[in-house]
């Protein structure tokens, strides 16, 4: 029998080691991705901006009539003459990209190697998704935390591979060609990308907006494939009225008034998504006041935007969709949901963790009791402020609490 070199000998230790998450390949492995967009999609975008049209200003610049007039015009002047997307580009590109074939698409995704201790448990594989008007640029603040948790104050027990990456139709993945697809069909694609391209036999999940879809989706889907999920917004199935707790009469009451104010742009985008994508392509301003009044709606911003969200994370967040190319493409995601409703569901035994931010969408932040009859939950976590872009706005306590539910579970 040959003798092995010390080399040898650690790399086959390292692959058993792994063997937990790993499964066999059966797809083309992932191709290095890097952003660089070129220099005249940037310039026509802000020629676009500076040649904005400007409807005529109501007396007032508040937020009670949709996007603030005097934010947005002080996010425009910053836009053209302070913001530099050069110097976010870099930031986007600090960590590993990919992009790979599922199925019939290019995915782009983010994936970061986790740093574990010496001698301990690999990684965990954590899937994270994003949603509308959100995207990867919402996560860049917790990959370092999640990947290399001893650099950040915490344990490498803690540490995750994190896999990020963007939705069909979303940033650098490529479009739906001949129907839109919605949370069903991106949990399968998902599932390949962690299986059949990345390999991991067994991972995590986690995800608000859309993302609590995938994610729940992916907990419906392939249940002997996840280890927990981890949620901070869900939809729940319907409770019968005279099973309704008085907490869940009072949540039920106020999500119907919630409706009636803030899905406008839902009941829009699910039933006219061509429209929309007329209004919004080509429209850097269109698309800045159609993402950006949600980002101060829906975030626990208060009066001042800014001091939750600077103008800089919310124009990448913007310049996302508009150097990619997907300001349109993006709301189809709504029709998909439609179109490809997903069966009824009992309850969810994926072991699941929920963060209750207090200013999320008040249909998706559920009571604890409602949580508790449409899924297996082990850690409930009431934060003491935060909104629908958990890990945008408040990343230390979305890492906090990712860490915590998954370790019970690992």
């Amino acid at each position: 029998m040959p003798t092995l070199s010390r080399r040898e000998c650690l790399r086959l230790a390292a692959i058993s080691t792994v063997g937990t998450f790993m499964a066999e390949a059966q797809t083309p492995g992932p191709r290095p991705f890097r952003i660089a967009v070129p220099q005249k999609t940037v310039d026509r975008i802000l020629a676009r901006v500076r040649d904005t049209h400007w409807p005529e200003r109501m007396d007032t610049g508040g937020w009670q009539y949709g996007m603030s007039y005097d934010y947005l015009k002080e996010l425009a002047a910053y836009w053209t003459t302070k913001y530099d997307w050069r110097k976010a580009e870099t930031h986007l590109n600090k960590y590993p990209q990919f992009m790979a074939k599922v199925e019939d698409f290019d995915i782009h995704f983010y994936h970061v190697r986790g740093k574990g201790r010496d001698g301990g448990k690999p990684p965990m594989p954590l899937l994270l998704t994003h949603g509308w008007p959100g995207s990867v640029v919402e996560f860049q603040d917790v990959m370092g935390p999640l990947t290399d948790p001893a650099s950040y104050g915490g344990s490498a027990d803690d540490a995750f591979d994190v896999i990020i990456p963007s939705l069909p139709g979303f940033g650098f993945s490529s479009k739906p060609k001949s129907k839109p697809v919605g949370p069903v069909t991106t949990a399968r694609l998902w599932h390949k990308l962690m299986r059949e391209v990345l390999r991991y036999q067994k991972y995590g999940a986690q995800g608000g907006d859309w993302g609590n879809a995938v994610t729940i989706q992916l907990a419906v889907q392939f249940p002997d494939d996840l280890i927990g999920i981890h949620l901070n917004s869900a939809g729940t199935r319907p409770i019968p009225e005279a099973d309704r707790t008085e907490e869940e009469k009072i949540w039920f009451r106020d999500a119907t008034a919630y409706r009636q104010t803030e899905l406008d742009y839902f009941n829009e985008q699910t039933h006219k998504p061509q429209t929309i994508a007329f209004t919004l392509s080509d429209n850097p301003i269109g698309t800045a006041a159609w993402i950006g009044e949600k980002l101060k709606v829906w975030s626990d911003s208060g009066d001042d935007l800014d001091a939750t969200l600077s103008k800089d994370q919310v124009l990448t967040n913007i310049m996302w969709y508009l150097v990619t190319d997907t300001s349109f493409s993006s709301v189809w995601f709504y029709r998909g949901n439609a179109d490809e409703m997903a069966p009824p569901r009992g309850k969810v035994m994926t072991p699941t963790g929920f963060a209750a931010f207090p200013k999320e969408m008040t249909m998706l932040g559920p009571p604890r009791s409602a949580l508790e009859r449409d899924f297996n939950l082990i850690q409930y976590t009431k934060m003491p402020h935060g909104g629908h872009f958990a890990a945008f706005e408040q990343p230390k306590l979305f890492v906090d609490d990712v860490r915590s539910f998954f370790r019970k579970v690992r």
